[in-house]
Formats: structure tokens, C-alpha cells, sequence
């Protein structure tokens, strides 16, 4: 792979929030702990307090959540890494999209192994070990139900519903399997071989990313959630992260920066079969909507003592709870989870828990050899690949253009006769001035429609050129949209079976540019 570097504010990609955070501007430091730099860990470490018992929990459920599945070496000696003090994580986590989903869900595990790494050489006396996080606990299905390839987009149907880690690989999944038969086996074998949809997700990604070291989590564990409980009760009777997360939510407003999420007064959802829905209270009583569920106030408090899994933390609240169960010092995420984290750090304060270094994933963009042949026939650049098309047409068409486009003589013509007779006709009376003038406007607006026909007979003369600048521009931004946010890694895996080591290879996690890859 060739690699180009791009600065993201060339790109026209990201926030100005996003960016100013990566820069470091001042205004934002009380947000965050540490910035996101190499030597940040040594502080980060120093900050985090784990204790034992919570060592011990934490490795007795990741080896309930891997019973079954044959470990790599490198995933066994994680697993008996992760009982030592000096031993932490660094964690990316994402949705469980169907065959992963838009390429950024595989950029996010290869940042974060690679910043594993990375850390391990420069800390020498510690060890960090790679997390995904399963986000198994989420209900929005229309979110994660599909992939896209090739410009088409293959779709689940399910009428199942609750947390979309319990749905069922049912009739109806094994029927869209079938028109899926070009996945590679690594997928198949998965999805054939497993009952629910996490249980899938946790077998693809242990046999893409296991040798590497990655071990997964999921948080619905009533083991973990046990360890949550004293949130639940802060969330739930006294609405301290609301308050907390609403501070810092209008201290961001206050400085100009939007708000990506919204604090509720109860920030947990109840979380049974076939049901994730939110917690509200009105005056004593607490109601789960859509549902015929109520607790009183000792209710709840017996519910989250008996069933700390059945509450399930939304937005606000996830983040602490995977900072609470994991030795963690940094994650990894997308622009808009970096900043919604931003607003995030009272509620920690509230807790007292250390606040994680915030790492964007690497971003990227992948051109095949098809695509690289026409951007060499555009003269492009790899910067120019995020500049602004409706201007390079203008600018192409008028640069090759037979005719002068813009008719400048002619319009010079105009306006000297027209001023000059204007002037000299004034003299018999000073209204016919102004008639020139007006007839002067209406000869420009001529001018400017033949113009048009002209700019168009030329954007015809030049079509196979203008034709293949948007057909870079739609290889690059499917559908309006950055290619890593919208294209299935199959789109390169399918060709190139190399291509997450390619991957590794190429990505730098504290590098905070685009890279443009040739493959």
C-alpha cells in the first residue's frame, strides 16, 4: 500500500469542536484529564485506581464470556495478564453492525491493538491489553441490521425485539445468509455456528483480531453490573450524573461548542427479553414506558439489588461503567464519541473515577486500482480528492473551454457603449440615463444566458472527463457520505485478504491525519 497523509481540517470532514479538542486549544482543557499524547499514559497510570477485587471479577467474567471458544496463544496470555496490577487496557467499542458494519468499525480494533503495542515498548514495565467492547445492550436495530457493498445494501429483517446482542439467528436470519453466500467463511462460520447475534460478533472478531491479542467484553454481565450498583442508585433515586452532565453540557454551550448528547434525569433503561426500554419517574412511583412495569422507590432498590442486570446504562452512563470494570486508561473512538465524552467528565468527578486519555481512531480512505487510474487521468492529487467538485468543474470546463465563458470583451463592449451613450444622451434629458443603464442589465442578462448555453455545449465536449470526476467524487463519498462511514470492508477483504494487516502496517493511533491508501 502507498500511503498519503492528509491534515483533517483539509479534508472538510470533521467539527471544529473534534479539531480543537486534537489541537489542544486551551479552552477546552477543563473537559478532559490528559491530552491525547504518548506521554499522557505515565499520568494516566498513576490516576487510575483498580483494585484487586475488581481484577478478579473482571477476569472471572471474561472467562465465562469466552467459555467455548477456542483461545489463541496470545488471547490466553492476555486473560492471565489482565490478574496483575501493572497490567491495563485501552478500549474502542461499537455497535454489532452485521458483517462489521462501515470500514471504521475495523479501523477502530487496529488502532487500538496498535496503540497496545505502541505502549507496550514505551512502558516496558507495564502491560496493555487491546479491549473491544460489545455493545450488546443497544435496541436500536435499524442502526446495525445492514451492510453495504458494492453500492447496494443487504439488510436483516426481524420483527425481534429488546437488546440487539439477544436477537435470535432465526428462519428469517438464515434466509438473508443465503444472499450473502460471496462472505468470506470467516463470517459464515460464525453466524452459522452461533445462536444470537453477540455470540456471532464475539467469534468474527476473536478470529480476525485474537492472534493480535484483542480480547473482547461485553457489559451485560450481572457479575459486572454488580459493580455498578451504586450508580444505579445515585442515577435512579438522586439524579446526581443528570446534574453533573448538564453542567459541563452548558459550560461547552457557553464557549460555542454544541452538545452531542442529552442528559436525562434517569439515565438507565430496564433490560429484559425482548425489552430495552427507558426508566421515568413521576413523583414516587418509577415506570418503565412501553411496558407495564412499575416500581415504588424500595422496589427499585430491591430490583437493582437482586437483578443488576436488568438495568442498562444509556449514553450518559456507559462510559463510566466500562471505566468502573476495566483497568482502563484511553479510548479510542469516532469524532462525535470523543466529544460527547467532553461532556462527560463531571459525572466521573461525581464518582470519582479516573477520566480515560480520549484517542481518535485512525481515519482513512481506500482506493483501488480502478479509481487510482481515473484520479491519474484528473490530474488529482491526493488532497484534491477532498476538494470542493462543483468548483474543479467550473474551473475544468473554463480552463479547456474553446469560447471565453465569462464573454469578457463582449461584456466590456457592452458596458462601454451602453455607459458612453448613456452619458451623451443624459445631456437631452437626464432620465434616458437611467434607461441606458437599465437596458445595460438586461443585455448583461442576455449575455449571461448565452453564456450558459455555452458553459453547457462545453460541459458536453467535455463529459468523459467531467463523468469521471463524479464517479471518483461517488467512489470517495458514497452517497454524500466519507467512504469509511458507509462501505462494508468486504468492498477490499473479498480482493485482498492482506488487507487488515495492510492495515496495521499503516496506521500510526497518535497520527491524527487521513491516510489515503493505494491498494
Amino acid at each position: 500500500m502507498k500511503k498519503h497523509l492528509i491534515d483533517l481540517e483539509k479534508t472538510g470532514q470533521f467539527s471544529s469542536f473534534f479539531l480543537d479538542y486534537i489541537q489542544g486549544k486551551e479552552e477546552l482543557r477543563p473537559f478532559y484529564r490528559h491530552l491525547p499524547k504518548l506521554g499522557s499514559f505515565r499520568d494516566a497510570i498513576k490516576d487510575k485506581k483498580f483494585t484487586v477485587e475488581k481484577r478478579k471479577v473482571l477476569c472471572r467474567s471474561l472467562e465465562n464470556q469466552y467459555e467455548g471458544i477456542s483461545l489463541f496463544e496470545e488471547e490466553k496470555k492476555q486473560l492471565n495478564r489482565l490478574a496483575s496490577e501493572n497490567t491495563f487496557t485501552v478500549t474502542t467499542g461499537h455497535q454489532l453492525n452485521l458483517f462489521t458494519g462501515p470500514l471504521y468499525f475495523i479501523y477502530k480494533i487496529v488502532s487500538t491493538i496498535n496503540l497496545a503495542e505502541k505502549l507496550n515498548k514505551e512502558y516496558p514495565d507495564y502491560h496493555f491489553v487491546p479491549m473491544y467492547w460489545m455493545a450488546s445492550e443497544d435496541h436500536d436495530f435499524d442502526e446495525i441490521n445492514y451492510f453495504k457493498l458494492d453500492g447496494k445494501k443487504y439488510s436483516w429483517q426481524s420483527d425481534q425485539t429488546g437488546a440487539v446482542g439477544d436477537f435470535k439467528l432465526d428462519a428469517t436470519f438464515k434466509e438473508f445468509l443465503k444472499s450473502v453466500s460471496f462472505a468470506p467463511e470467516v463470517f459464515k462460520t460464525a453466524y452459522s455456528s452461533s445462536k444470537t447475534l453477540k455470540e456471532a460478533v464475539r467469534k468474527y472478531v476473536h478470529d480476525l483480531f485474537g492472534e493480535k491479542g484483542l480480547l473482547i467484553i461485553d457489559g451485560h454481565d450481572v457479575v459486572l453490573k454488580a459493580e455498578f450498583k451504586e450508580v444505579m442508585l445515585e442515577d435512579m433515586l438522586n439524579h446526581g450524573p443528570h446534574k453533573a452532565a448538564t453542567l459541563k453540557t452548558e459550560s461547552l454551550e457557553s464557549l460555542g461548542y454544541g452538545g452531542q448528547i442529552f442528559p436525562r434525569e434517569i439515565n438507565f433503561f430496564y433490560l429484559k427479553e425482548g425489552l430495552r426500554e427507558r426508566i421515568e419517574q413521576k413523583k414516587d412511583k418509577y415506570y418503565v414506558l412501553n411496558s407495564d412495569l412499575t416500581f415504588s422507590e424500595e422496589e427499585l432498590k430491591q430490583e437493582i439489588e437482586n437483578h443488576p442486570e436488568r438495568f442498562s446504562p444509556n449514553v450518559v452512563l456507559r462510559p463510566l461503567y466500562q471505566e468502573m470494570i476495566l483497568p482502563n486508561l484511553a479510548y479510542l473512538g469516532g469524532p462525535a464519541e470523543v466529544v460527547y465524552w467532553l461532556q462527560l467528565r463531571g459525572v466521573f468527578e461525581l464518582f470519582d473515577e479516573a477520566f480515560p486519555i480520549l484517542l481518535p481512531r485512525n481515519f482513512a480512505l481506500i482506493l483501488g486500482e480502478d479509481v487510482q487510474r481515473k484520479i491519474q487521468q484528473l490530474e488529482w492529487t491526493a488532497e484534491d480528492l477532498f476538494g470542493d467538485l462543483d468548483r474543479w468543474r467550473r474551473d475544468f470546463v473554463c480552463k479547456h473551454a474553446q469560447e471565453d465563458l465569462e464573454m469578457t470583451v463582449e461584456r466590456e463592449a457592452i458596458e462601454s457603449l451602453f455607459d458612453a451613450r448613456g452619458e451623451s444622451a443624459a445631456l437631452l434629458e437626464k432620465s434616458l440615463k437611467d434607461s441606458f443603464e437599465a437596458a445595460k442589465v438586461r443585455a448583461f442578462k442576455i449575455l449571461d444566458h448565452m453564456g450558459h448555453k455555452i458553459r453547457k455545449a462545453e460541459e458536453r465536449k467535455q463529459k468523459v472527463m467531467l463523468d469521471r470526476s463524479v464517479a471518483v467524487e461517488e467512489y470517495i463519498k458514497p452517497g454524500g457520505s466519507p467512504q469509511e462511514r458507509v462501505v462494508n470492508m468486504m468492498q477490499f477483504y473479498l480482493a485482498d485478504e492482506e488487507l487488515i494487516e495492510k492495515l496495521f502496517a499503516n496506521f500510526d493511533p497518535l497520527d491524527f491525519r487521513m491516510a489515503v491508501l493505494e491498494c
